[in-house]
């Protein structure tokens, strides 16, 4: 008999030991599409849920050069607030993806009050001489105080703020260097702090630190990548423009010799005309991919901007000589995206469907939710299909299985996806098509009444 368990409890389970669901809740955070706000959200849960380490707030403060500054502030701001907290927390049910989006509706809410006075705190990340909070950063220790008021060391901007006598520091390491650090207090229930508490919490920070340092150094890599496509694209532009430029160089100097015949003249400036338009659109393309960063991703409803996809006239006239089908669930999510950028995409991927598939196949899209937090969107073809060597060249930049392609157009869109926080994926055998997904972090409408 075998019997089968999935990897990760959808649900909390508010009868397990602590630290096990204290270790379940922060193990979301490498496995759910969230965003590192999310993740980090994920982690003050851990720490402030009764089913985790049971604080009842929890503030974060992250380094930014040779600072510590206030990030965010979550837990509730009274009593009356905590009971309907923790009344929500507990409906049976509930998941993760609706705690991250509680909590996060939760922190958004404090923006006016706890969220925003906390922001206001700066502090030097390298002064020995540095009060509470500051302190437990620079001497990289965990704090206890009590009795904060009659201790010297506390900062008296942050003891007004916080509003309470006992609070826990921990500052978050991440090979032996500082990125932050958390702050945990019992302001609602006075319970006092345990040393469990603090273990727990110690390990809350250690892969607190350990996961926003490898979030910077996944960011650093993407510069050094495109850097690297930089060094690339200076390549690839000596390549591509030397032939149009000397072709224009060419018949200029024939168009500038005396009694040209009227139809060389002609036949020249086409020439010219036709390589000046292929150098304006190699230029586009460069600085289309390379503009990419600049979009700022928000939540939309992706429906509105994959009609307006489907219906242009570009995809419309090329739809005339294949069996395209849409099937997309009702009532979609939000994605989060660059609205105008999806569009892009998408457009993107159905011309690499259309050349890929001998006039008469099949091009399909698809839409449906992976899960609470992620919208997957596939478009499929029936075309050659992509070898494996090929596959795992197919996003860098100028890499091109087309005659005429300039090998950009896959690139631009992954660095779209990076840059909202989703993921593409590609699947497919030699003579059986292939299939394109784009997953994208998502969130339910809200329904108006």
């Amino acid at each position: 008999m075998i019997e089968k368990y999935s990897i990760l409890s959808p649900e909390f389970e508010r009868d397990a030991p602590r630290e096990l669901m204290l270790l379940s809740i922060i193990s979301q955070s490498f496995f759910q599409p969230f965003s590192l706000e999310d993740n980090l959200i994920v982690i003050l849960t851990a720490l402030t849920s009764g089913s985790g380490v049971g604080f009842n707030r929890a503030m974060l403060f992250l380094k930014q050069g040779d600072r510590i500054k206030g990030e965010m502030w979550l837990g509730p701001r009274s009593a009356e607030e905590a009971g309907l907290i923790w009344e929500v927390l507990s409906t049976p049910g509930i998941g993760y993806v609706e705690i991250v989006e509680h909590n996060r509706a939760l922190v958004s809410k404090n923006e006016d009050t706890l969220s925003a006075r906390l922001k206001g705190l700066v502090y030097a990340a390298d002064d020995e001489s540095a009060l509470i909070p500051a302190y437990a950063a620079c001497r990289k220790e965990i704090l206890l105080v009590r009795e904060a008021s009659n201790e010297p060391l506390v900062d008296r901007r942050f003891l007004n703020l916080i509003g309470v006598e006992e609070f826990l520091c921990i500052p978050l390491l991440a090979r032996d260097d500082v990125v932050g650090e958390i702050i945990l207090d019992n302001a609602i229930t006075r319970t006092p702090i345990s040393p469990a508490d603090i273990k727990l919490a110690g390990v809350c920070g250690l892969m607190a630190g350990n996961y926003i340092y490898s979030s910077k150094l996944h960011l650093k890599l993407l510069d050094v990548e495109k850097m690297a496509a930089m060094g690339e694209m200076a390549m690839f532009v000596t390549h591509q423009l030397r032939n149009p430029i000397a072709a224009i160089g060419g018949f200029t100097d024939q168009l500038l010799k005396p009694d040209v015949p009227e139809d060389r003249r002609n036949r020249n400036l086409t020439i010219i005309r036709d390589e000046i338009r292929r150098l304006d659109g190699i230029i586009y393309q460069m600085g289309h991919f390379l503009k990419v960063s600049l979009k700022e991703p928000v939540y939309f409803d992706p429906g509105p901007a994959i009609a307006a996809v489907l219906d242009s006239p570009e995809i419309l006239a090329r739809a005339r000589d294949y069996a395209l089908s849409v099937k997309l669930e009702p009532c979609l999510p939000e994605i989060l995206c660059d609205p105008t950028s999806f569009g892009e995409v998408l457009r993107n991927l159905l011309a690499n469907a259309f050349d890929a598939t001998p006039a008469g196949g099949a091009v399909a899209v698809r839409g449906y939710r992976k899960s609470p937090g992620a919208y997957v969107l596939t478009v499929r073809d029936t075309g050659r299909g992509i070898t494996n060597p090929d596959k795992e060249q197919l996003f860098k930049p100028f890499f091109t299985t087309k005659e005429k392609g300039m090998g950009l157009g896959l690139p631009f869109i992954k660095r779209i996806m990076d840059t909202c926080g989703g993921k593409i994926e590609v699947q497919s055998r030699v003579g059986k098509g292939a299939v394109f997904k784009l997953i994208f972090l998502s969130r339910e409408r809200e329904l108006t009444p």
